[in-house]
């Protein structure tokens, strides 16, 4: 799936109820995370549930890119990872510091539909990307 599809069913969702569903049925594409993915390496610090992203740098191609898989204990924040996923798993460095995904779901409406622990929780996963953006940079150079 990609972004402009998640938009697009994004837009044809009037009620945020059943936006929230959709985001937990987001939650469900994800890609299993092994068991002893879940580390304490792997978790994010700032997220009010349980998360944990787990990046592999592949590096076959000309640029490295950065594939992450992600969990969550809380379906609405599997599918907001998905959502994350959708916009940095499978990018360049360059690309994920490029892309601006607070805007992407400020974009969507979440600032409005968020806690504020969520929201810090967003920020944080998405601090976490881009940070590891910043090393793979800074390694390749």
């Amino acid at each position: 799936m990609t972004i402009d599809e998640i938009r697009e069913n994004f837009a044809l969702l009037d009620e945020w109820d059943d936006r929230y569903r959709y985001v937990i049925e987001l939650g469900r594409t994800l890609d299993p995370m092994p068991e002893q993915q879940h580390s304490a390496a792997n978790k994010v610090q700032g997220c009010a549930s349980q998360v944990w992203l787990s990046r592999q740098i592949d590096r076959s191609r000309n640029e490295p890119r950065l594939n992450y898989l992600g969990d969550s204990d809380a379906h609405i924040v599997r599918g907001l990872i998905a959502i994350l996923l959708t916009l940095y798993s499978g990018r360049t460095p360059q690309q994920i510091l490029a892309t601006d995904a607070i805007a992407v779901f400020d974009e969507f409406g979440f600032r409005d539909h968020l806690t504020p622990q969520r929201s810090n929780g967003l920020r944080a996963m998405v601090e976490r990307i881009r940070s590891d953006a910043r090393q793979a940079l800074a390694a390749a150079s």
